[in-house]
Protein backbone atom coordinates (compact mmCIF):
# COMPACT_ATOMS: atom_id res chain seq x y z
CA UNK A 1 0.00 0.00 0.00
CA UNK A 2 1.65 3.30 -0.82
CA UNK A 3 2.11 5.77 1.54
CA UNK A 4 -0.41 8.83 1.88
CA UNK A 5 0.72 12.04 0.24
CA UNK A 6 0.96 13.95 3.69
CA UNK A 7 3.43 11.54 4.83
CA UNK A 8 5.71 11.63 1.83
CA UNK A 9 5.93 15.59 2.10
CA UNK A 10 7.01 15.04 5.51
CA UNK A 11 10.01 12.18 4.74
CA UNK A 12 10.89 14.70 1.59
CA UNK A 13 10.69 18.00 4.33
CA UNK A 14 12.73 15.41 6.98
CA UNK A 15 15.51 14.50 4.74
CA UNK A 16 16.16 17.75 3.06
CA UNK A 17 16.67 19.31 6.50
CA UNK A 18 19.13 16.36 7.57
CA UNK A 19 21.39 17.04 4.29
CA UNK A 20 21.80 20.87 5.64
CA UNK A 21 25.38 21.44 6.17
CA UNK A 22 23.65 24.12 8.69
CA UNK A 23 22.08 21.70 11.21
CA UNK A 24 24.90 19.17 10.77
CA UNK A 25 26.39 19.73 14.74
CA UNK A 26 23.04 19.78 16.10
CA UNK A 27 22.06 16.80 14.27
CA UNK A 28 25.16 15.19 14.72
CA UNK A 29 24.06 14.98 19.02
CA UNK A 30 20.92 13.78 18.24
CA UNK A 31 22.07 10.94 16.14
CA UNK A 32 24.56 10.66 18.50
CA UNK A 33 22.22 9.92 21.52
CA UNK A 34 20.28 7.54 19.47
CA UNK A 35 23.50 5.34 18.68
CA UNK A 36 24.62 5.70 22.64
CA UNK A 37 20.98 3.86 23.27
CA UNK A 38 21.22 1.39 20.93
CA UNK A 39 24.74 0.27 21.21
CA UNK A 40 24.30 0.15 25.39
CA UNK A 41 21.47 -2.36 24.89
CA UNK A 42 23.03 -4.51 22.47
CA UNK A 43 26.14 -4.91 24.60
CA UNK A 44 24.56 -4.71 28.05
CA UNK A 45 21.14 -7.44 27.47
CA UNK A 46 23.26 -10.30 26.16
CA UNK A 47 25.72 -10.25 28.89
CA UNK A 48 22.86 -9.60 31.90
CA UNK A 49 21.27 -12.32 30.50
CA UNK A 50 23.80 -14.30 31.14
CA UNK A 51 25.26 -13.22 34.23
CA UNK A 52 21.72 -13.03 35.71
CA UNK A 53 20.77 -16.47 34.93
CA UNK A 54 24.22 -18.26 35.73
CA UNK A 55 24.48 -16.23 38.84
CA UNK A 56 21.84 -14.57 40.51
CA UNK A 57 18.84 -16.29 42.33
CA UNK A 58 14.99 -15.21 42.34
CA UNK A 59 12.30 -15.77 40.52
CA UNK A 60 12.06 -15.75 36.89
CA UNK A 61 10.29 -12.43 37.09
CA UNK A 62 12.90 -11.24 39.54
CA UNK A 63 15.64 -12.37 36.78
CA UNK A 64 14.08 -11.01 34.07
CA UNK A 65 13.08 -7.51 35.89
CA UNK A 66 17.05 -7.41 36.66
CA UNK A 67 17.80 -7.56 33.05
CA UNK A 68 16.14 -5.84 31.60
CA UNK A 69 16.67 -2.21 34.80
CA UNK A 70 20.65 -3.19 33.77
CA UNK A 71 19.60 -3.31 29.85
CA UNK A 72 17.80 0.52 30.67
CA UNK A 73 20.43 1.68 32.80
CA UNK A 74 23.38 1.23 30.86
CA UNK A 75 21.61 1.91 27.70
CA UNK A 76 20.40 5.37 29.10
CA UNK A 77 23.44 6.82 30.42
CA UNK A 78 25.52 5.91 27.58
CA UNK A 79 23.11 7.90 24.99
CA UNK A 80 23.03 10.51 27.92
CA UNK A 81 26.91 10.50 27.65
CA UNK A 82 27.18 10.78 24.09
CA UNK A 83 24.65 13.44 23.98
CA UNK A 84 26.66 15.69 26.26
CA UNK A 85 30.19 14.97 24.96
CA UNK A 86 29.16 15.94 21.50
CA UNK A 87 27.08 18.96 22.54
CA UNK A 88 29.67 20.42 24.78
CA UNK A 89 32.43 19.25 22.12
CA UNK A 90 30.68 21.25 19.76
CA UNK A 91 29.81 24.47 22.25
CA UNK A 92 33.84 24.83 22.59
CA UNK A 93 34.36 24.44 18.50
CA UNK A 94 31.65 27.06 18.10
CA UNK A 95 33.46 29.56 20.96
CA UNK A 96 36.86 29.13 19.95
CA UNK A 97 36.41 28.78 16.12
CA UNK A 98 38.18 25.94 15.80
CA UNK A 99 38.90 22.33 17.14
CA UNK A 100 41.63 21.53 19.88
CA UNK A 101 42.80 17.92 21.20
CA UNK A 102 41.57 19.93 24.39
CA UNK A 103 38.37 19.66 23.79
CA UNK A 104 37.68 16.34 23.87
CA UNK A 105 39.00 14.90 27.30
CA UNK A 106 37.62 18.42 28.62
CA UNK A 107 33.97 17.09 27.26
CA UNK A 108 34.36 13.85 27.99
CA UNK A 109 35.42 14.76 31.54
CA UNK A 110 32.54 16.87 32.28
CA UNK A 111 30.28 14.49 30.61
CA UNK A 112 31.73 11.24 32.67
CA UNK A 113 31.32 13.30 36.45
CA UNK A 114 27.84 14.22 34.96
CA UNK A 115 26.60 10.73 34.03
CA UNK A 116 28.44 8.46 35.43
CA UNK A 117 29.45 9.82 38.62
CA UNK A 118 27.10 7.52 40.70
CA UNK A 119 28.93 4.49 42.06
CA UNK A 120 27.08 1.34 40.74
CA UNK A 121 27.76 -1.94 39.27
CA UNK A 122 26.64 -1.08 35.79
CA UNK A 123 29.02 2.26 36.17
CA UNK A 124 32.01 0.62 37.63
CA UNK A 125 31.93 -2.21 35.02
CA UNK A 126 31.71 0.17 32.52
CA UNK A 127 35.00 2.05 34.14
CA UNK A 128 36.73 -1.10 34.83
CA UNK A 129 36.75 -1.88 30.85
CA UNK A 130 37.43 1.42 29.89
CA UNK A 131 40.82 1.66 32.57
CA UNK A 132 41.92 -1.41 30.82
CA UNK A 133 42.34 -0.17 27.61
CA UNK A 134 43.15 3.30 28.75
CA UNK A 135 46.42 1.75 30.36
CA UNK A 136 47.28 -0.72 26.97
CA UNK A 137 46.45 2.74 24.34
CA UNK A 138 48.73 5.38 26.93
CA UNK A 139 51.55 2.52 26.97
CA UNK A 140 51.69 2.10 22.88
CA UNK A 141 51.31 5.81 22.67
CA UNK A 142 54.32 6.43 25.06
CA UNK A 143 56.34 3.79 22.93
CA UNK A 144 55.13 5.82 19.68
CA UNK A 145 56.42 9.08 21.09
CA UNK A 146 59.48 7.94 22.75
CA UNK A 147 58.21 8.48 26.02
CA UNK A 148 58.95 4.66 26.82
CA UNK A 149 61.50 2.78 25.03
CA UNK A 150 60.26 -0.34 22.60
CA UNK A 151 60.71 -3.86 24.03
CA UNK A 152 62.98 -5.96 22.39
CA UNK A 153 61.06 -9.14 23.57
CA UNK A 154 57.27 -9.81 23.79
CA UNK A 155 55.97 -8.54 27.31
CA UNK A 156 52.71 -10.51 26.70
CA UNK A 157 53.26 -13.65 28.30
CA UNK A 158 55.15 -11.49 31.05
CA UNK A 159 51.77 -9.54 31.32
CA UNK A 160 49.86 -12.04 31.25
CA UNK A 161 51.35 -14.03 34.16
CA UNK A 162 51.45 -11.26 36.78
CA UNK A 163 47.63 -10.22 35.86
CA UNK A 164 46.96 -13.80 36.88
CA UNK A 165 48.96 -14.08 39.71
CA UNK A 166 47.68 -10.58 41.38
CA UNK A 167 44.15 -11.53 40.76
CA UNK A 168 44.36 -15.10 42.08
CA UNK A 169 46.13 -13.99 45.38
CA UNK A 170 43.70 -11.16 45.71
CA UNK A 171 40.43 -13.65 45.49
CA UNK A 172 41.83 -16.23 47.85
CA UNK A 173 43.33 -13.43 50.34
CA UNK A 174 41.61 -10.25 49.55
CA UNK A 175 38.27 -11.29 48.11
CA UNK A 176 36.24 -7.93 49.54
CA UNK A 177 38.55 -5.77 46.78
CA UNK A 178 37.25 -7.48 43.93
CA UNK A 179 34.00 -6.29 41.73
CA UNK A 180 31.36 -8.75 42.79
CA UNK A 181 30.33 -9.95 39.47
CA UNK A 182 34.45 -11.30 39.41
CA UNK A 183 34.09 -12.53 42.70
CA UNK A 184 30.49 -14.86 41.44
CA UNK A 185 32.98 -16.25 38.20
CA UNK A 186 35.71 -17.04 40.68
CA UNK A 187 33.84 -18.48 43.13
CA UNK A 188 32.71 -20.80 40.48
CA UNK A 189 35.43 -21.63 38.99
CA UNK A 190 38.10 -21.90 42.15
CA UNK A 191 35.56 -23.16 44.96
CA UNK A 192 32.46 -24.60 44.06
CA UNK A 193 35.03 -27.25 41.76
CA UNK A 194 36.02 -28.35 45.45
CA UNK A 195 32.66 -29.64 46.62
CA UNK A 196 30.12 -32.42 45.46
CA UNK A 197 28.69 -35.76 46.31
CA UNK A 198 28.10 -37.82 44.00
CA UNK A 199 28.61 -37.87 40.10
CA UNK A 200 25.07 -35.62 39.72
CA UNK A 201 27.17 -32.40 41.17
CA UNK A 202 30.10 -33.67 40.04
CA UNK A 203 29.75 -33.68 36.19
CA UNK A 204 26.15 -32.55 35.30
CA UNK A 205 25.27 -29.59 37.96
CA UNK A 206 27.60 -27.47 39.82
CA UNK A 207 25.60 -28.45 43.25
CA UNK A 208 23.45 -31.02 44.20
CA UNK A 209 19.56 -30.84 43.06
CA UNK A 210 17.19 -30.23 46.13
CA UNK A 211 14.90 -33.23 46.49
CA UNK A 212 11.72 -33.15 45.88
Amino acid sequence: MAAPPQLKALLLAVNALLRKRRYHAALAVLKGFRNGAVYGAKIRAPHALVMTFLFRSGSLREKLRAILQATYTHSWNLARFVFAYKGLCALQAHLQGQTYQAHSFLAACLGGILIFRENNNINSQINMYLTSRVLFALCRLGVEKGYIPEPRWDLFPLHTGVIWGIVLWLFEYHRHTLQPSLQSSMTYLYEDSNVWHDISDFLLYNKSQPSK
